[in-house]
């Protein structure tokens, strides 16, 4: 899942963007308004991190530019002002939620999970395709029983694919939503971790969750491919 920070406190930025790629989250950030309107043009992204004081545009004019051209990408809004004045205003704005600084990290983690689920339809940390389950809180994945090791770009993969189960996505989405701009591997990559994953979660057992739709994409569901 892809991730935007807005963010202008440089250290901030910079810790926000190291721990949610520990996270298995793709990350890309930046420092003021008008920057970050050009990422979000450019890409779809799962969840914004907006600062609101920023120099250029405020984050409440990115939030507003983006309700207006009916973006509706979740936003949790990171500010130091903390009156309720301040987050009806946010709120209003078209936020999804609202942190006040200093916050704690597992407190982000955990909205941002929220923001996950709501956008999926998923009403829990556990995702589940037949015995396949995927824990979003713990980043435990098991099947039949059996617990599976996965990589950071392995668990980034299947839990995108998770909570879009069912629904076929192209490698371009999968490409978009899994690695962020800094990524300069080969044109291949989806493929190449569609491998890997499936030597792992499906290889070992008798039912094929991934599925390869020719022409079309990836799709994770029960059942033979069409």
């Amino acid at each position: 899942m892809r991730i935007l920070i807005a963010e202008d406190e440089k250290d901030l930025n910079v810790v926000l963007k190291k721990r949610l790629e520990e996270e298995s989250y793709s990350v890309d950030a930046c420092f003021e308004g008008e920057e970050a309107l050009d990422y979000i043009a450019c890409t779809e992204y799962d969840v914004i991190l907006l600062d609101i004081m920023m120099p250029k545009k405020s984050g409440l004019e990115v939030l507003r530019t983006l309700r207006r051209n009916d973006r509706k990408t979740p936003v949790i809004l990171l500010t130091a002002k903390d009156s309720v004045e301040d987050r009806v205003t946010g709120l209003d704005a078209g936020a999804d939620d609202y942190l006040v600084k200093p916050f704690a990290f597992e407190e982000l983690l955990a909205r941002i999970r929220v923001m996950l689920r709501k956008r999926s339809g998923q009403s829990s940390n556990l995702l589940r395709v037949g015995e396949l389950t995927l824990d979003l809180g713990s980043y435990t994945v098991v099947r039949e029983g059996r617990q599976i090791s996965l990589s950071a770009k392995e668990f980034a993969l299947l839990r995108y694919l998770m909570m879009n189960q069912g629904i076929i996505l192209s490698r371009d989405q999968i490409e978009q939503h899994i690695w962020n701009y800094d990524y300069a591997g080969s044109s291949n990559m989806v493929d190449v971790y569609i491998r890997y994953l499936r030597k792992k979660i499906d290889d070992p057992f008798s039912e094929k969750l991934i599925h390869t739709v020719r022409g079309a994409g990836y799709v994770l569901r029960e059942g033979s491919s069409q």
